[in-house]
Formats: structure tokens, C-alpha cells, sequence
């Protein structure tokens, strides 16, 4: 009796099946094809978009069991109606719960950001730590529930590349992949943050990527598209804030002003920032000092802000009522111009505090009353030949969180749709770029960038210089056994002289050591307590700058593809 066949659509399911799986293990050894490649950008999109909506529907709920109100943008009016001992105690018991997540489950206590993105994107192949990643969600979701005066979005960038990460991990992605998986994140993270795709695509590519290959920007648009309708589904086509009327600008008589308001925005952009800084070597040195345990440091910089927050609950979390008033004119100047140097404070208290949050709303809510400010004493002045103060606090909102973030493009087109107003951008353009040109040349061009400098990463000046740490010396040295190899006796007297590197030194070790001794190689050695350095062979000048020359081309050609 003859075999049954198999019917159709059992062939069919299982042609399926076996394509599937044939996919799946060449994309694990070749990467993905161009077309595999953006359907795996669509996922990441789309998880990255639920990421964000999670992280903001949890900040939503905790808020709203902590100080009775889900409302983001109506916080500090609600806090204003509790008691004050309510208000003191809610951010020190957020920074004891931050504290245990961070020294529990962070090797070093610190929040991950933006800026580890940034250096996980130029240094370990699209890739950031996972671990300390999901802590430090947590962390920022504990801080901005509590009172923290930060913002949601770096939390919601670095959460989404862990997710990138992780399916990087999983294909087995090269550098190339690693990085554009890693920007379709980001760019999704961002878009369903503020229901702004064209933004989110410029800020991945011009802030983490930074370059604008095309081969990477369809894919990041497709994960950006998905992150917006993702928050659109939830929140529906609506701008995050409103604007009472569109502003009128009487461009020759009034530009100057702007270009003046840039200036202006840029510098206290740049006293933003430094203020952090300075916070942060001074919580430092008086933990040091003081010998306060790091499981407390959040705890202290709560109490603090909930001293500030009796008086002045503006500065309460991510600060979106008071910027919406900026905008739409309802503080007096005294006003503004206080609750700009109380926000930059408690920033600087936050994030010295080592709780969690982001500086992109902080940066917006500080840029709109700086604006108000300007524009208000502007207007003043000239009352017959400007437009309305809210216009400046427009362009003063793009301005400030351009220069702090360093991204003129994203930041301008993030102001337009997140206000919806595109009819003043001559002016908005105008402010951001006076005010990046100006903090660009007092910082190391961003505060993402200046906090990696700080850290000894150097990627502010570009490749020349980062691409130095990226490559080790066990990718370029010469084995005893290998073709003019170098003497083992000239080696030993090198080491003799405590000249010699390790198999895993980077170039940004080894390079300045050929130039300070003056020599064509340095020994490699492993150092062995009880039988000495193990000669392993020697790095020559030569072979350390053709592997340079080598990654300097490969980041060429991936940046121009």
C-alpha cells in the first residue's frame, strides 16, 4: 500500500518552518540581509516603543499612589496641597530605595545614560551592560516617581538599548549591526517619548551614531515610525504641549534678538552642566570626607530636594507644568527667572545624588523660562516692534537643549512637534544654533561627551582619538616565533627598565610610550608574582598604526555608506 503524501499545507508549514531556521542560523553567522534587517528594526521599534509607554505608564502609577495624582503635568500643584513633611520624606524614601537598587545591582553605584550609550555605540560594538541597564530603569522610575527633578527620556534611551543589546547578542551582530540595532532603539525610545519620529530618527543618528550613513537611516526611520504609533495608540496624535497662539515675528527688526537670546541660552546651558559637574565632585569629596556608605548618597540629595520642594514644589520631577506655563505666558519675570535657578539646582542636587533621570526635560524647562525671561524684558523694551515673550520662550526651550544635549538638528525638530507650532523656526534655528556654536566651545561640545571626557573616554574629538582604546595590543603584536620578530634579549632589557605593556593595553596606552622612549617596539608581558613576566613578544610602532589606520578606514567607510 502506498505512503501517504503529505498534504499542501503540510509541505507548505514545513518549507516555512525549515526557511525560518535557515534564516535565523545564516543571520547568526553573515548578519542580516538588507530586508531581514529592517523587519528586525520594525520588532525593535516596536518593543522599544512598549519600553517607553511602560516606563511612563509606571512613573504615572507610582506618582499617583505616592502624591495622589497621575497627572505629569499638573504635579507640582497637587504636591503644593500636601503637607510638608509629606513632601520632605517622599524623595529621601525614593533615594534609600534607589540606593539599594544601584549598590546591589551596579558594580560601581551609577546610574547608566545617554552617555554610556553614546560610548557603547563608539567603543563596544552597539552594546551596553544589561545588568546595570534594567537597575538603573529602576532606579529612574523609583527617582521620578519620588520627586527626583530629572527627566524620563535618557532612562528610556538606555533601557531601549538594552533591548538592542540583547538581540545583538543574539544574532552574533558585528559592529556595523551592533550600532544600527542599537540606533533603530534609541530612535523608537525617543519618538514614542515625545510622539515625535522625525526627531527621534536625527537624534539617533546625530547623537549616538553620529554620522548620518544612508545605510542606516531607513531602518531607523521604520523603528521610529513604530515607537511613534506605539505612543500614539495610548495617547492619540496629540502634541505634548500646547501653545495659547502662534507667535508673531518681525524677522528683520526682530532676529537680532534672537541671535542674542542664543547666546544667552548658550551660557546658561553651559552653567547647567558645570553646575552638575561641580554637584558631583562635591557630593564625592564630602562622601569621602564624611565617610558616608554610597547606599546613602541618593537618600542625602532627597532630603535636600525635598527641603527645596516645601518652599518651591516646582522643581518636583520631570517639571512639565511649569514649562507648559513658561510657554504659554503665565509666570511673572521674578518668577521665571527664580524657578530657572532653583531648577538647575535641584538638577544638579539629582544627579550629584547619583539617583536617576535624564537632562533632556530638565534642559527644556530651564531653556522656556530662560526664554520667558528674555522675552518678557525684550518685549519690555521694545513692546512696538517685537512679538509675544512666549515666542522666545519657545526658541529659549530648543536653544538650552540643544547646547546642553549637542544636537541643533534633533533638539529644533523636537521643539516643533512637540509644540506643533512649525511656523517660527527661522527664529528657533536662529537661538539654536548661537547657542551651540557658543557652549560647544566652553564644554567638550555636549554634556553626554563632557561626562565621557571626565570618565577618560575621549570621544569628543572624534576617531583619531577614541579608535585608540578600541584596539588592544594582543590584535597587533608579534610572537617570538613570527617573521623579524623582535630580539628576546633587547626585550628583556626593556622589561629590566619597566618598559613593557600587557596583552590587553590599548593603543591609547601603548602609543604614547613609542613616542616618550623613543622606540621602534615595546615588549608584551603577562606579570607572574613568583615567576616573573612572561614574554609573550612585542608590539612594533609599525604594526600598532596599521591597525589603527585600519579601524580609522573601517569608521570611514561605515560613516560614508
Amino acid at each position: 500500500m502506498p505512503e501517504d503524501k503529505p498534504s499542501y499545507p503540510q509541505t507548505a508549514l514545513r518549507e516555512m518552518r525549515d526557511g525560518i531556521a535557515t534564516a535565523l542560523a545564516v543571520m547568526r553567522a553573515k548578519g542580516p540581509s538588507q530586508i531581514q534587517f529592517w523587519f528586525i528594526a520594525l520588532l525593535i521599534g516596536i518593543a522599544s516603543g512598549f519600553a517607553a509607554l511602560l516606563f511612563r505608564k509606571g512613573i504615572n502609577w507610582l506618582q499617583g499612589a505616592i502624591y495622589g495624582t497621575e497627572d505629569l503635568s499638573h504635579l507640582h500643584s497637587f504636591a503644593s496641597d500636601l503637607p510638608w513633611y509629606w513632601v520632605l520624606s517622599v524623595p529621601v524614601m525614593g533615594g534609600l530605595v534607589v540606593g539599594v537598587i544601584l549598590n546591589w545591582f551596579t558594580p560601581d553605584g551609577r546610574v547608566r545614560s545617554v552617555a554610556d550609550v553614546i560610548e557603547g555605540a563608539a567603543l563596544n560594538e552597539g552594546r551596553v551592560e544589561r545588568r546595570a541597564g534594567w537597575a538603573s530603569a529602576a532606579a529612574s522610575l523609583v527617582t521620578l516617581s519620588t520627586g527626583g527633578s530629572t527627566g524620563r527620556e535618557g532612562p528610556v534611551v538606555h533601557l531601549a538599548a538594552v533591548i538592542s543589546s540583547w538581540v545583538s547578542n543574539r544574532l552574533h551582530a558585528n559592529g556595523v549591526t551592533g550600532r544600527d540595532l542599537l540606533g533603530c532603539a534609541v530612535a523608537a525610545a525617543v519618538s514614542a517619548s515625545f510622539n515625535a519620529p522625525i526627531a527621534g530618527t536625527l537624534f539617533a543618528l546625530e547623537v549616538v551614531l553620529r554620522h548620518f550613513a544612508v545605510h542606516a537611516f531607513a531602518p531607523i526611520a521604520i523603528a521610529a515610525a513604530a515607537g511613534t504609533v506605539i505612543n500614539r495608540l495610548e495617547f492619540g496624535d496629540v502634541t505634548e504641549f500646547t501653545l495659547v497662539a502662534e507667535g508673531a515675528l518681525t524677522f528683520y527688526v526682530e532676529l537680532p534678538a534672537f541671535l542674542l537670546l542664543g547666546l544667552v541660552c548658550g551660557l546658561v546651558a553651559v552653567m547647567m552642566m558645570r553646575a552638575i559637574f561641580m554637584a558631583d565632585d562635591f557630593g564625592t569629596w564630602a562622601q569621602a570626607r564624611l565617610g558616608i556608605p554610597p547606599l546613602f548618597r541618593p537618600a542625602i540629595a532627597g532630603l535636600l530636594l525635598g527641603l527645596l520642594a516645601i518652599a518651591f514644589p516646582h522643581i518636583i520631577g520631570v517639571g512639565y507644568e511649569t514649562t507648559s506655563m513658561a510657554l504659554t505666558g503665565q509666570l511673572l519675570l521674578w518668577q521665571a527667572i527664580v524657578f530657572t535657578v532653583l531648577k538647575v539646582v535641584a538638577v544638579a542636587i539629582t544627579m550629584a545624588g547619583r539617583m536617576g533621570g535624564g537632562v533632556f526635560s530638565p534642559a527644556l524647562m530651564v531653556g522656556a523660562l530662560t526664554g520667558l525671561s528674555f522675552g518678557l524684558i525684550a518685549t519690555s523694551i521694545f513692546p512696538d516692534i517685537s512679538g509675544t515673550a512666549t515666542l522666545y520662550a519657545l526658541a529659549g526651550m530648543g536653544a538650552v537643549a540643544a547646547a546642553v544635549l549637542g544636537a541643533p538638528i534633533s533638539t529644533t525638530l523636537i521643539v516643533f512637534e512637540l509644540t506643533g507650532d512649525w511656523q517660527t523656526g527661522l527664529a528657533v534655528m536662529v537661538a539654536v544654533s548661537l547657542s551651540t556654536a557658543l557652549a560647544s566651545r566652553l564644554v567638550d561640545r555636549s554634556f553626554f561627551l563632557t561626562l565621557l571626557e571626565r570618565r577618560g573616554v575621549h570621544l569628543a574629538a572624534g576617531p583619531q582619538a577614541y579608535l585608540l582604546a578600541t584596539v588592544r595590543v594582543h590584535q597587533c603584536y608579534r610572537k617570538p616565533d613570527a617573521p623579524r620578530a623582535a630580539p628576546e634579549d633587547a626585550c628583556r632589557e626593556l622589561i629590566n627598565q619597566g618598559i613593557y605593556v600587557s596583552p590587553n593595553a590599548t593603543l591609547e596606552k601603548v602609543m604614547p610610550m613609542f613616542d616618550q622612549h623613543n622606540l621602534v617596539f615595546i615588549p608584551v608581558v603577562t606579570l607572574r608574582e613568583e615567576l616573573g613576566p612572561d614574554l609573550h613578544g612585542a608590539v612594533f610602532q609599525v604594526d600598532a598604526l596599521r591597525k589603527f589606520n585600519a579601524a580609522l578606514a573601517a569608521t570611514a567607510a561605515e560613516e560614508h555608506s
